[in-house]
Protein backbone atom coordinates (compact mmCIF):
# COMPACT_ATOMS: atom_id res chain seq x y z
CA UNK A 1 0.00 0.00 0.00
CA UNK A 2 1.40 3.27 -0.94
CA UNK A 3 1.84 6.57 1.37
CA UNK A 4 -0.57 9.44 1.13
CA UNK A 5 0.65 11.97 3.55
CA UNK A 6 3.74 10.50 4.92
CA UNK A 7 7.23 11.05 3.12
CA UNK A 8 10.79 10.56 4.32
CA UNK A 9 10.59 11.65 7.59
CA UNK A 10 6.76 12.65 8.64
CA UNK A 11 4.11 15.07 7.15
CA UNK A 12 5.40 17.98 5.59
CA UNK A 13 4.00 20.95 3.81
CA UNK A 14 2.77 24.60 3.36
CA UNK A 15 1.00 25.78 6.46
CA UNK A 16 -2.68 26.51 5.03
CA UNK A 17 -2.23 24.33 2.32
CA UNK A 18 -3.59 20.06 2.91
CA UNK A 19 -2.15 18.25 4.77
CA UNK A 20 -0.92 21.10 7.19
CA UNK A 21 -4.37 22.62 7.93
CA UNK A 22 -5.89 22.84 11.45
CA UNK A 23 -8.66 20.60 10.32
CA UNK A 24 -6.19 17.91 9.35
CA UNK A 25 -4.29 17.72 12.15
CA UNK A 26 -7.51 17.25 14.94
CA UNK A 27 -8.39 14.53 12.41
CA UNK A 28 -4.51 12.99 12.45
CA UNK A 29 -4.02 13.46 15.70
CA UNK A 30 -7.69 11.58 16.65
CA UNK A 31 -5.78 9.02 13.80
CA UNK A 32 -2.71 8.27 15.60
CA UNK A 33 -4.16 8.87 19.00
CA UNK A 34 -6.17 5.48 18.33
CA UNK A 35 -3.25 3.57 16.46
CA UNK A 36 -0.44 4.52 18.79
CA UNK A 37 -2.34 3.98 21.73
CA UNK A 38 -2.76 0.64 20.51
CA UNK A 39 0.65 -0.25 20.38
CA UNK A 40 1.79 0.84 23.76
CA UNK A 41 0.40 2.20 26.86
CA UNK A 42 1.05 5.84 28.23
CA UNK A 43 0.64 9.36 27.39
CA UNK A 44 1.67 10.75 23.90
CA UNK A 45 3.95 13.65 24.29
CA UNK A 46 3.82 16.76 21.65
CA UNK A 47 7.01 19.24 21.25
CA UNK A 48 7.19 21.83 19.01
CA UNK A 49 9.55 24.08 17.03
CA UNK A 50 9.42 27.96 17.22
CA UNK A 51 7.05 28.53 14.35
CA UNK A 52 4.29 30.88 14.60
CA UNK A 53 1.82 28.02 13.14
CA UNK A 54 2.89 25.76 15.79
CA UNK A 55 0.60 27.03 18.54
CA UNK A 56 -2.45 26.40 15.71
CA UNK A 57 -1.42 23.27 14.60
CA UNK A 58 -0.53 22.31 18.30
CA UNK A 59 -3.91 22.51 19.77
CA UNK A 60 -5.63 21.04 16.93
CA UNK A 61 -3.52 18.43 17.17
CA UNK A 62 -4.24 17.99 21.11
CA UNK A 63 -7.84 18.29 20.73
CA UNK A 64 -7.96 15.38 18.30
CA UNK A 65 -5.67 12.93 20.73
CA UNK A 66 -8.02 13.97 23.24
CA UNK A 67 -10.80 13.17 21.37
CA UNK A 68 -9.60 9.10 20.43
CA UNK A 69 -8.88 9.19 24.64
CA UNK A 70 -5.05 9.69 25.03
CA UNK A 71 -3.60 11.63 27.72
CA UNK A 72 -1.19 14.11 26.13
CA UNK A 73 1.63 16.04 27.78
CA UNK A 74 2.92 18.85 26.37
CA UNK A 75 6.47 19.94 25.71
CA UNK A 76 6.55 23.30 24.45
CA UNK A 77 9.59 24.39 22.18
CA UNK A 78 12.06 21.53 22.50
CA UNK A 79 14.56 20.01 19.81
CA UNK A 80 13.17 17.28 18.20
CA UNK A 81 15.94 14.73 19.55
CA UNK A 82 14.79 16.23 23.15
CA UNK A 83 11.10 14.31 22.22
CA UNK A 84 12.68 10.92 21.31
CA UNK A 85 14.37 11.35 24.75
CA UNK A 86 11.70 12.36 27.12
CA UNK A 87 9.05 9.76 25.07
CA UNK A 88 11.64 7.16 27.32
CA UNK A 89 12.37 9.13 30.38
CA UNK A 90 8.83 9.93 30.76
CA UNK A 91 7.21 6.36 30.17
CA UNK A 92 5.03 7.76 27.28
CA UNK A 93 3.44 5.84 25.01
CA UNK A 94 4.72 7.98 21.68
CA UNK A 95 6.12 10.93 20.73
CA UNK A 96 4.97 13.74 18.25
CA UNK A 97 7.26 17.01 17.12
CA UNK A 98 5.95 19.51 15.18
CA UNK A 99 8.55 20.86 12.58
CA UNK A 100 9.49 21.44 9.19
CA UNK A 101 13.01 20.85 10.48
CA UNK A 102 15.23 23.63 8.09
CA UNK A 103 12.42 24.85 6.12
CA UNK A 104 11.28 28.48 5.98
CA UNK A 105 8.64 29.61 8.79
CA UNK A 106 5.56 29.23 6.10
CA UNK A 107 6.15 25.30 6.18
CA UNK A 108 5.31 22.85 8.92
CA UNK A 109 5.05 19.56 9.95
CA UNK A 110 4.92 16.40 12.21
CA UNK A 111 7.24 13.71 13.18
CA UNK A 112 6.46 10.49 15.06
CA UNK A 113 8.31 8.93 17.66
CA UNK A 114 7.78 5.41 18.82
CA UNK A 115 7.66 4.67 23.03
CA UNK A 116 11.32 3.80 22.23
CA UNK A 117 12.46 6.93 20.70
CA UNK A 118 12.57 5.59 17.18
CA UNK A 119 11.15 6.71 13.70
CA UNK A 120 7.36 5.39 13.33
CA UNK A 121 7.65 2.16 11.30
CA UNK A 122 6.01 1.97 7.82
CA UNK A 123 3.51 -0.58 8.92
CA UNK A 124 2.48 2.05 11.60
CA UNK A 125 2.27 4.45 9.03
CA UNK A 126 0.41 3.27 7.10
CA UNK A 127 -2.05 2.29 9.55
CA UNK A 128 -2.55 5.62 10.67
CA UNK A 129 -3.18 6.53 6.96
CA UNK A 130 -6.09 4.20 7.04
CA UNK A 131 -7.52 5.30 10.23
CA UNK A 132 -7.19 8.63 8.40
CA UNK A 133 -10.19 7.75 5.99
CA UNK A 134 -12.37 6.89 8.59
CA UNK A 135 -14.99 9.39 9.95
CA UNK A 136 -13.45 11.13 13.18
CA UNK A 137 -16.14 10.39 16.48
CA UNK A 138 -16.30 11.38 19.71
CA UNK A 139 -16.97 8.81 22.24
CA UNK A 140 -18.28 10.72 25.89
CA UNK A 141 -16.62 9.66 28.55
CA UNK A 142 -13.76 7.96 26.85
CA UNK A 143 -11.29 11.50 25.71
CA UNK A 144 -8.10 12.14 27.52
CA UNK A 145 -6.30 14.94 29.64
CA UNK A 146 -3.35 17.14 28.45
CA UNK A 147 -0.89 18.32 31.09
CA UNK A 148 2.37 20.43 30.39
CA UNK A 149 5.38 19.18 30.91
CA UNK A 150 7.16 22.28 32.76
CA UNK A 151 10.81 20.65 33.36
CA UNK A 152 11.37 19.20 29.94
CA UNK A 153 14.04 21.54 28.55
CA UNK A 154 16.13 21.22 32.18
CA UNK A 155 15.52 17.28 31.86
CA UNK A 156 16.97 17.27 28.36
CA UNK A 157 19.73 19.66 29.04
CA UNK A 158 21.18 17.42 31.83
CA UNK A 159 20.50 14.44 29.37
CA UNK A 160 22.73 16.27 26.65
CA UNK A 161 25.80 17.03 29.77
CA UNK A 162 25.47 13.30 30.78
CA UNK A 163 26.20 12.05 27.24
CA UNK A 164 30.10 12.96 28.42
CA UNK A 165 32.37 11.82 30.67
CA UNK A 166 32.10 13.17 34.71
CA UNK A 167 34.43 15.84 35.52
CA UNK A 168 34.59 16.82 32.12
CA UNK A 169 34.63 20.35 30.63
CA UNK A 170 34.54 23.18 28.04
CA UNK A 171 36.82 25.91 30.31
CA UNK A 172 38.99 27.77 28.30
CA UNK A 173 37.60 27.18 24.75
CA UNK A 174 35.36 29.87 22.71
CA UNK A 175 32.10 28.60 20.37
CA UNK A 176 30.09 30.49 18.20
CA UNK A 177 26.57 28.78 18.90
CA UNK A 178 23.89 29.40 15.91
CA UNK A 179 20.50 28.04 17.05
CA UNK A 180 18.72 29.36 13.67
CA UNK A 181 15.98 31.30 16.12
CA UNK A 182 14.96 27.80 16.16
CA UNK A 183 14.17 24.83 18.61
CA UNK A 184 17.54 24.84 20.71
CA UNK A 185 17.28 28.36 21.53
CA UNK A 186 17.17 27.93 25.30
CA UNK A 187 18.74 24.42 25.56
CA UNK A 188 22.04 25.24 23.74
CA UNK A 189 23.49 28.12 25.15
CA UNK A 190 22.52 26.12 28.41
CA UNK A 191 24.03 23.36 27.41
CA UNK A 192 27.70 24.45 26.61
CA UNK A 193 27.79 27.27 28.92
CA UNK A 194 27.41 24.86 31.64
CA UNK A 195 30.42 22.77 30.22
CA UNK A 196 32.35 25.86 31.26
CA UNK A 197 32.56 26.98 27.82
CA UNK A 198 32.89 30.93 26.99
CA UNK A 199 29.63 31.27 24.11
CA UNK A 200 28.83 33.45 21.53
CA UNK A 201 25.32 32.89 20.55
CA UNK A 202 23.57 33.96 17.15
CA UNK A 203 19.82 33.85 16.48
CA UNK A 204 18.39 32.80 19.72
CA UNK A 205 15.55 35.53 19.45
CA UNK A 206 12.80 33.47 17.98
CA UNK A 207 9.74 35.83 17.01
CA UNK A 208 8.00 32.97 15.48
CA UNK A 209 8.60 34.03 11.60
CA UNK A 210 12.18 34.45 12.00
CA UNK A 211 12.89 30.48 12.10
CA UNK A 212 15.98 29.16 9.53
CA UNK A 213 15.74 32.83 7.63
CA UNK A 214 19.26 34.02 6.70
CA UNK A 215 20.93 31.78 9.99
CA UNK A 216 21.58 28.00 11.18
CA UNK A 217 22.67 25.07 9.58
CA UNK A 218 21.99 25.85 6.03
CA UNK A 219 23.74 29.17 6.98
CA UNK A 220 27.05 28.56 8.34
CA UNK A 221 28.68 32.07 6.42
CA UNK A 222 27.25 33.42 10.03
CA UNK A 223 28.89 31.45 12.34
CA UNK A 224 32.19 31.69 10.11
CA UNK A 225 32.36 35.45 10.21
CA UNK A 226 31.65 36.08 13.70
CA UNK A 227 34.42 32.44 14.61
CA UNK A 228 36.93 34.88 12.42
CA UNK A 229 36.16 38.24 13.96
CA UNK A 230 36.14 36.86 17.18
CA UNK A 231 39.01 34.16 17.09
CA UNK A 232 36.98 31.74 18.53
CA UNK A 233 37.79 27.94 18.55
CA UNK A 234 34.81 27.19 16.18
CA UNK A 235 31.62 27.28 15.38
CA UNK A 236 28.55 25.21 15.18
CA UNK A 237 25.03 25.96 13.83
CA UNK A 238 21.70 24.18 14.66
CA UNK A 239 18.69 23.90 12.26
CA UNK A 240 15.33 24.83 13.42
CA UNK A 241 14.46 21.42 15.20
CA UNK A 242 17.85 20.69 16.53
CA UNK A 243 18.14 16.89 14.42
CA UNK A 244 21.36 18.34 12.82
CA UNK A 245 24.28 20.57 13.23
CA UNK A 246 27.14 21.49 10.84
CA UNK A 247 30.89 23.09 12.55
CA UNK A 248 32.84 25.65 11.41
CA UNK A 249 36.85 25.63 12.45
CA UNK A 250 39.18 28.59 13.49
CA UNK A 251 40.16 28.96 9.86
CA UNK A 252 36.70 29.62 8.96
CA UNK A 253 36.05 26.07 6.85
CA UNK A 254 32.68 24.20 7.05
CA UNK A 255 32.66 20.71 8.68
CA UNK A 256 29.92 19.15 7.35
CA UNK A 257 28.15 15.73 8.48
CA UNK A 258 30.90 13.04 6.63
CA UNK A 259 33.72 14.61 8.75
CA UNK A 260 31.84 14.95 11.95
CA UNK A 261 31.09 11.09 11.25
CA UNK A 262 34.69 10.40 10.29
CA UNK A 263 35.90 12.78 13.93
CA UNK A 264 33.75 10.70 15.94
CA UNK A 265 34.74 7.06 14.21
CA UNK A 266 38.44 7.90 14.59
CA UNK A 267 38.26 8.83 17.51
CA UNK A 268 36.43 5.58 18.72
CA UNK A 269 38.96 3.13 17.01
CA UNK A 270 41.87 5.76 18.78
CA UNK A 271 40.41 4.44 22.23
CA UNK A 272 39.96 0.89 21.55
CA UNK A 273 36.39 1.24 21.30
CA UNK A 274 34.05 -1.31 19.31
CA UNK A 275 33.17 0.65 16.22
CA UNK A 276 32.73 -2.35 13.64
CA UNK A 277 31.19 0.25 10.84
CA UNK A 278 29.66 3.31 9.92
CA UNK A 279 26.06 3.98 8.42
CA UNK A 280 26.06 6.91 5.82
CA UNK A 281 23.86 7.59 2.59
CA UNK A 282 23.93 7.52 -0.69
CA UNK A 283 24.72 11.68 -0.35
CA UNK A 284 27.90 10.46 1.91
CA UNK A 285 30.86 11.37 0.18
CA UNK A 286 33.60 8.93 -1.77
CA UNK A 287 36.43 10.66 0.21
CA UNK A 288 34.78 9.57 3.12
CA UNK A 289 34.09 6.19 2.06
CA UNK A 290 37.96 5.98 1.62
CA UNK A 291 39.05 7.39 4.64
CA UNK A 292 37.04 5.12 6.83
CA UNK A 293 38.52 2.10 4.76
CA UNK A 294 41.89 3.16 5.92
CA UNK A 295 40.90 3.20 9.35
CA UNK A 296 39.34 -0.61 8.57
CA UNK A 297 35.99 0.90 9.12
CA UNK A 298 33.62 -0.18 6.86
CA UNK A 299 30.83 2.36 5.39
CA UNK A 300 27.07 0.92 4.10
CA UNK A 301 24.64 3.63 2.35
CA UNK A 302 21.49 3.99 3.43
CA UNK A 303 18.35 5.87 1.19
CA UNK A 304 18.63 9.33 2.45
CA UNK A 305 16.73 10.14 5.64
CA UNK A 306 17.59 9.15 9.50
CA UNK A 307 15.10 6.93 9.66
CA UNK A 308 16.12 4.97 7.20
CA UNK A 309 20.07 5.31 8.61
CA UNK A 310 18.89 4.20 12.15
CA UNK A 311 17.11 1.27 10.52
CA UNK A 312 20.31 -0.36 8.74
CA UNK A 313 22.27 0.75 12.09
CA UNK A 314 19.91 -1.48 13.68
CA UNK A 315 20.90 -4.17 10.56
CA UNK A 316 24.20 -4.45 10.79
CA UNK A 317 24.79 -3.46 14.06
CA UNK A 318 26.76 -0.20 13.66
CA UNK A 319 26.82 2.03 16.19
CA UNK A 320 27.24 5.75 13.98
CA UNK A 321 25.34 6.74 11.29
CA UNK A 322 24.24 9.43 9.69
CA UNK A 323 23.97 11.92 6.50
CA UNK A 324 25.66 14.77 5.09
CA UNK A 325 23.51 17.52 6.02
CA UNK A 326 24.40 16.67 9.43
CA UNK A 327 22.14 14.35 10.89
CA UNK A 328 24.58 12.31 13.25
CA UNK A 329 23.12 9.16 15.33
CA UNK A 330 25.32 7.60 17.94
CA UNK A 331 22.56 4.81 19.28
CA UNK A 332 24.59 4.07 22.02
CA UNK A 333 23.71 7.61 23.40
CA UNK A 334 20.22 8.73 21.39
CA UNK A 335 18.00 6.85 19.48
CA UNK A 336 17.38 9.52 16.35
CA UNK A 337 19.54 12.82 14.75
CA UNK A 338 20.48 14.98 17.89
CA UNK A 339 22.55 18.10 16.77
CA UNK A 340 23.68 19.19 20.30
CA UNK A 341 24.53 15.28 21.36
CA UNK A 342 26.52 15.10 17.66
CA UNK A 343 28.54 18.52 18.76
CA UNK A 344 29.16 17.16 22.18
CA UNK A 345 30.87 14.18 21.14
CA UNK A 346 33.18 16.39 18.12
CA UNK A 347 34.11 18.34 21.27
CA UNK A 348 34.91 15.55 23.72
CA UNK A 349 37.57 13.95 20.41
CA UNK A 350 39.10 17.43 20.41
CA UNK A 351 39.63 17.58 24.21
CA UNK A 352 40.97 14.40 24.85
CA UNK A 353 43.45 13.77 21.87
CA UNK A 354 44.31 17.73 22.61
CA UNK A 355 43.62 18.53 19.27
CA UNK A 356 42.46 21.03 16.80
CA UNK A 357 38.79 20.98 14.93
CA UNK A 358 40.88 21.81 11.87
CA UNK A 359 43.40 19.15 12.40
CA UNK A 360 41.07 16.42 13.03
CA UNK A 361 38.93 17.65 9.89
CA UNK A 362 42.40 17.53 7.43
CA UNK A 363 42.82 13.80 8.68
CA UNK A 364 39.58 12.59 6.10
CA UNK A 365 39.81 12.82 2.30
CA UNK A 366 36.72 14.70 0.56
CA UNK A 367 36.05 14.71 -2.80
CA UNK A 368 34.63 17.46 -4.62
CA UNK A 369 30.05 16.51 -4.93
CA UNK A 370 27.96 18.49 -6.88
CA UNK A 371 24.11 18.66 -7.12
CA UNK A 372 21.50 19.34 -9.27
CA UNK A 373 17.70 19.59 -8.93
CA UNK A 374 15.99 18.64 -11.91
CA UNK A 375 12.85 19.71 -11.68
CA UNK A 376 10.32 16.84 -12.12
CA UNK A 377 7.21 17.24 -13.76
CA UNK A 378 6.60 13.89 -14.79
CA UNK A 379 7.12 10.51 -13.81
CA UNK A 380 10.06 8.33 -14.51
CA UNK A 381 11.60 5.23 -13.80
CA UNK A 382 14.69 6.01 -13.36
CA UNK A 383 16.34 2.63 -13.05
CA UNK A 384 14.97 1.42 -15.81
CA UNK A 385 14.73 4.45 -18.14
CA UNK A 386 17.66 3.30 -21.16
CA UNK A 387 18.05 6.87 -22.08
CA UNK A 388 19.18 7.99 -18.46
CA UNK A 389 20.87 4.82 -17.86
CA UNK A 390 23.40 5.39 -20.96
CA UNK A 391 24.14 9.00 -20.00
CA UNK A 392 25.38 8.15 -16.57
CA UNK A 393 27.28 4.81 -18.43
CA UNK A 394 28.98 7.37 -20.26
CA UNK A 395 29.92 9.98 -17.15
CA UNK A 396 31.03 6.82 -15.26
CA UNK A 397 33.39 5.70 -18.03
CA UNK A 398 35.07 9.40 -17.93
CA UNK A 399 34.65 10.43 -14.03
CA UNK A 400 37.29 7.82 -13.08
CA UNK A 401 37.84 7.71 -9.32
CA UNK A 402 34.47 9.30 -8.66
CA UNK A 403 30.96 8.41 -8.26
CA UNK A 404 27.73 9.55 -10.09
CA UNK A 405 24.12 8.65 -8.93
CA UNK A 406 20.13 9.82 -9.40
CA UNK A 407 17.33 9.67 -6.84
CA UNK A 408 14.10 11.52 -6.32
CA UNK A 409 13.24 13.50 -3.45
CA UNK A 410 11.43 12.52 -1.22
CA UNK A 411 10.03 16.38 -0.18
CA UNK A 412 10.35 17.85 -3.39
CA UNK A 413 9.16 17.47 -7.21
CA UNK A 414 12.80 17.07 -8.17
CA UNK A 415 15.44 14.63 -9.42
CA UNK A 416 18.80 15.09 -7.69
CA UNK A 417 21.64 14.49 -9.82
CA UNK A 418 24.76 14.29 -8.28
CA UNK A 419 28.67 13.56 -8.92
CA UNK A 420 31.78 13.49 -7.55
CA UNK A 421 35.27 13.16 -7.88
CA UNK A 422 38.53 14.82 -7.11
CA UNK A 423 38.61 17.19 -10.21
CA UNK A 424 35.75 19.83 -9.57
CA UNK A 425 36.13 21.34 -12.74
CA UNK A 426 35.21 17.65 -14.16
CA UNK A 427 32.88 16.88 -11.49
CA UNK A 428 31.15 20.89 -12.45
CA UNK A 429 31.09 19.87 -16.16
CA UNK A 430 29.61 16.20 -15.84
CA UNK A 431 26.90 17.12 -13.17
CA UNK A 432 25.84 19.71 -15.59
CA UNK A 433 25.60 17.46 -18.98
CA UNK A 434 23.83 14.49 -16.91
CA UNK A 435 21.23 17.02 -15.32
CA UNK A 436 20.70 18.32 -19.01
CA UNK A 437 19.67 14.73 -19.74
CA UNK A 438 17.53 14.33 -16.90
CA UNK A 439 16.01 17.12 -17.93
CA UNK A 440 14.48 15.91 -20.92
CA UNK A 441 13.33 12.83 -20.27
CA UNK A 442 11.23 13.99 -17.33
CA UNK A 443 10.00 17.83 -18.35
Amino acid sequence: MKKKYFGTDGIRGRVGQSPITPDFMMHLGWAAGRVLSKQAQGPILIGKDTRISGYMLESALEAGLINAGVDVRLLGPVPTPAVAYLVRSLRGGAGIMLTASHNPQYDNGIKFFSSNGTKLADANQLAIEAELAQPMHTTSGILGKAIRVDDARGRYVEACKNTLPRGFNLRGMTIVLDCAHGATYQVAPRVFNELGANTIVLANNPDGLNINSGCGSNHPENVRQVVLDKNADLGIAFDGDGDRVIFVDAQGEIVEGDEILYIIAAFCRSRGLDCPGVVGTLMSNLGFELSLKKLGIPLVRAKVGDRYVVEMMQQYGYPIGGESSGHIVCSEISTTGDGIVAALQVLHALVEQDQTLHSLKQAMLKFCQKTVNVPCKRAVDLDNNTVIAQAIKQVEQRIGEGRVFLRASGTEPVIRVTAESQDEALTVQLVKELARVVEREVA
